[in-house]
């Protein structure tokens, strides 16, 4: 374990420094849109209630851990479109934790035979550091006496006096298009817009970069109505960071969907999908790096469950009259 506590370090003062990959990484992004992409809320005109759970690279310590709750409403404004939102995230990946709450708004068009949508979320990022598990002793150990060498501790590690470490918060934007048709989607998303800065102590901060999110799918119906298949991909980018995820799933019947993916990144994914009942939807994920991570975790597991349902009686179109006045 002592040869990993440098690449450990190294982590950290990236971290610390301007070069931060914040927003954590989606396996199921076809089924969960709104987490990256404010325009998706409101899609199909029903309201949806969703929830995922990733647990990325069982069997290590300290294992990133990424919880995800998102709610988005349809309504109509005379003869317009929109949604409205909300989405919390609770991330936690080593010493740092991130918990994050916005507000989504989406305006809706008609264009062809889908609708065109511009959103924008709107939150705040709070950020937090754990100093009391960085073992100073160890890093001075593994580096053979360095600088740390009987010192307890260093200046350009936040600390605090309290039991939680050090924490900060921003103020955060995003925007995002989205276009859906009754064959393939598209998505395009910017996250962190005003670059929040998060500041632990006069020495050190944290700036969460924007992502920018590009994704899409296509809808291809076999000769056999009953199964599809289901292309898609999303890339994402601070500039600095790129990653692609390349999924291909089948679905039957409308509701079973299973599948595999790869990730330019160094892993593989396996997802399953199904329709408990109309409208009920759960999700999981198994992904397993295709790099020399696999000999020291048993790969990441990611749950989703998702309710969508409409809030809007349908119009009756059906008129009666009493037999008396035929």
């Amino acid at each position: 374990m002592k040869k990993y506590i440098p690449l450990i370090c190294f982590a950290v003062a990236c971290a610390i420094s301007l070069n931060a990959q914040t927003d954590p990484q989606i396996g199921q992004y076809m089924f969960l849109k709104t987490t990256y992409n404010p325009a998706a809320a409101g899609e199909g005109d029903l309201m949806r209630i969703a929830g995922m759970h990733r647990m990325q690279f069982t069997g290590m310590s300290d294992l990133p851990m990424t919880t995800y709750f998102t709610v988005a409403v349809p309504f109509p404004i005379a003869k317009t479109k929109h949604a409205a939102g909300v989405r919390f995230l609770n991330d936690m990946y080593g010493l740092f934790s991130n918990q994050s709450f916005h507000v989504q708004y989406a305006y809706r068009h008609q264009l062809g035979k889908g609708y065109i949508a511009a959103g924008i979320d709107i939150g705040f990022a709070n950020i937090s550091f754990d100093a009391k598990k960085v073992n100073i002793d160890s890093i001075a150990q593994a580096n053979d006496g360095g600088y740390h060498k009987g010192t307890s501790e260093d200046e350009a590690i936040p600390t605090s006096t309290g039991s939680s470490g050090v924490n900060g918060m921003g103020f955060d934007l995003g925007l995002g298009l989205y276009y859906s048709a009754p064959t393939w989607w598209a998505s395009v998303s910017y996250s962190h817009l005003t670059q929040p800065k998060i500041h632990w102590s006069d020495q050190t901060y944290m700036t969460m970069h924007g992502t920018l999110y590009v994704a899409g799918g296509y809808n291809w119906r076999l000769h056999n109505p009953k199964w599809v298949l289901k292309p898609s991909l999303m890339m994402m980018t601070d500039f600095t960071f790129w990653d692609i995820n390349l999924n291909l799933l089948a679905e039957v019947k409308n509701r079973y969907r299973f599948g595999a993916g790869y990730r330019i990144a160094g892993s593989v994914n396996f997802l399953l999908c199904m329709d408990i009942i109309n409208g009920l939807q759960l999700g999981y994920t198994y992904e397993l790096p295709a790099n020399r991570l696999i000999r020291a975790t048993y790969g990441s597991h990611e749950l989703f469950l998702a309710y969508a349902f409409s809030i809007v009686k349908p119009k009756r179109t059906n008129k009666y009259k009493s037999v008396r006045y035929l």
